[in-house]
């Protein structure tokens, strides 16, 4: 069997905004012809598909240009901060085929330095600690058509601001009692900038530092200055942190003498995909509420989910580059991510027979105990993977749907009195039907032609319509195949004020027992093969044990999904 390893052939860069802005940048000499981004992922779930996009973009620039991208963990939240979902980062990024090397960071490796930074913010008149309560916060704010009003805690003295600040972060007040604000403008247009929370007051254990903090900064607040200590170069953002690069660069110009550098932040448009929900929280909903069976659920888009299904790192990364990186929203279809699939499986997976709804056949003039060895190739374009036995024997089972007892115009498949071909073995013809009392089709009765075996003379005089992929019944193995499909219904199951799980598809999974080939018994975890005519499945990679195999569809041969409803 050949090495499913083997890698899609990588396309040239393709040009986009984001590489014209480093280009610039690189002859201006800006960075010096350097190049750092980063990943910045929050470790309170698993990645998904969306994430993959931002994957490849941040790991694909730096190796491009011949720089570095930081993995930093976004820990600043630590109450929905677990080291699972760490692990999990980790290996879905060393799947998807990176490698940080030695640029593995995590906000909490900053605490010492943001707090040091709070503090000299306060001593220039930057920042001041707020007694409002969080609602009180909100109502002060104002809205996009009024603006804000000062608290009363604003003009609060260096001194006062100081003492309070540190009295926080020796944990003599409640969580809630008080906050550290920017100090920036009440009035700004932009609601960002007024006054926005950078430190708040919460008794919970942080995943890495324990119980040392009882004080956490806010994510606009640890996410630039991080930046700037690493010296990161380019700093890309989704859209909706657009409105937020105000406030990254106003922090940074207040720290200009005691950080490093300035990043640039530049902001391009997330993966919208059709059929899914990408956002974080409502995947933990599917997961804490049964709707799935667990983050790696084969029908969810986490990473570790599409995994499972059978999608492989060489098709995750084409379809990023497929759908390019822009700075218009739009929407992109799930065919587009199948059919990555389907293009890089096509080249690198074996075919097999598996029959998913069998139906027993008896070839009557077949010799009583005999058997054959009929010769299927391991991929019909590529002649050097070469052929595999597939033994025939006088019993054998096809697919349910390729007998009809009354055809129907244009079907060219197996019925009473008519011809078709066995795959890669011999032509035979319907001589008669067995049903059970309740008029059930029990078994299919046969005879064939011994001199129209594939491969030989007789095979060439002889042509039939009808061509149909069968099992011998008594080399056949059983094995469970579950049948996936796409997890909601709708293209758009979360927007315009939708529930998206009304929307939920309830006939995602199937779970039934089929034949395949003897050989499939030794399958491996995580191999992928070709089902003929029924698409491209993978051996789950939690169940699957020796000799015992369990396949889920990674996708079907063909998106069908807009002819039949799903």
């Amino acid at each position: 069997m050949k090495d499913n390893s083997a890698t899609i052939p990588t396309a040239p860069p393709v040009s986009n905004f984001i590489r014209n802005i480093i280009e610039e940048d690189n002859r201006a000499g800006k960075w010096n012809g350097r190049v750092e981004t980063r990943f910045p992922p929050e470790p309170n779930g698993y990645l998904h598909i969306g994430h993959a996009k931002s994957i490849c973009l941040n790991f694909g620039l730096a190796h491009d240009y011949n720089g570095a991208c930081h993995l930093r963990f976004d820990d600043t939240n630590p109450e929905k901060e677990e080291q699972e979902y760490v692990d999990s980062i980790l290996d879905s990024i060393r799947w998807l085929g990176f490698d940080w090397g030695k640029h593995l960071y995590y906000a909490s490796d900053y605490f010492d330095k943001l707090y040091e930074f709070a503090e000299y913010l306060i001593n220039q008149g930057q920042a001041y600690v707020d007694s409002l309560t969080a609602e009180e916060i909100r109502a002060f704010r104002g809205s996009l058509t009024e603006t804000g009003q000062n608290s009363p805690y604003r003009d609060r003295t260096i001194a006062e601001n100081l003492d309070l600040f540190r009295r926080m972060k020796a944990g003599e007040f409640a969580d809630g009692a008080h906050v550290l604000r920017a100090k920036i403008d009440m009035s700004s247009p932009n609601i960002n900038l007024r006054d926005p929370v950078i430190y708040r007051i919460r008794r919970a254990h942080h995943h890495r530092t324990g119980n040392k903090w009882c004080i956490y900064p806010m994510y606009d607040y640890t996410h630039c200055i991080s930046d700037a200590l690493e010296k990161i170069t380019h700093s890309l953002c989704t859209l909706e942190f657009e409105d937020h690069r105000p406030l990254y660069d106003w922090v940074l110009d207040q720290l200009k003498d005691v950080v490093p550098c300035h990043p640039q932040q530049i902001e391009f448009a997330r993966l919208n995909l059709t059929y899914a929900v990408m956002s974080k929280r409502k995947l933990i909903e599917l997961v804490e509420n049964g709707f799935v069976d667990g983050w790696d659920d084969p029908r969810m888009n986490t990473l570790a989910g599409v995994r499972r299904r059978g999608y492989t790192p060489e098709s995750i990364r084409l379809f990023a580059e497929r759908i390019g990186v822009s700075k218009a929203d739009s929407w992109i279809e799930m065919g587009v991510l199948e059919d990555c699939l389907r293009e890089d499986l096509n080249e690198r997976a074996p075919r097999r027979i598996a029959i998913l709804d069998p139906l027993k056949v008896v070839i009557d003039n077949y010799p009583e105990n005999s058997e054959e060895e009929c010769l299927a190739p391991n991929h019909p374009q590529k002649p050097d993977w070469g052929k595999r036995v597939v033994p025939l024997s006088k019993i054998i089972y096809i697919e349910a749907s390729d007998f009809m007892e009354i055809p129907s115009k244009g079907y060219f498949r197996l019925s009473p009195g008519a011809e078709v071909r066995l795959r890669y073995a011999y032509i035979i013809k319907c001589i008669g039907v067995l049903k059970n009392a309740s008029g059930e089709i029990m078994e299919i009765h046969c005879t064939y032609d011994a001199d129209t075996k594939s491969g030989t003379e007789g095979a060439e005089k002889r042509k039939v319509k009808g061509n149909i992929h069968w099992l011998s019944a008594r080399h056949a193995q059983q094995a469970e195949v579950r049948l996936y499909d796409r997890l909601f219904t709708h293209a758009h199951p979360d927007t315009g004020g939708n529930d998206y799980k009304a929307s939920l598809n309830l006939h995602s999974k199937k779970t039934i027992t089929a034949y395949v080939e003897p050989f499939l018994n030794q399958t491996q975890p995580e191999d992928r093969f070709q089902f003929e005519r029924h698409g491209y499945f993978v051996a789950d990679r939690e169940d699957t044990v020796p000799g015992k195999p369990v396949f889920n569809r990674a996708v079907t041969l063909r998106d069908s999904w807009g002819k039949t409803g799903g």
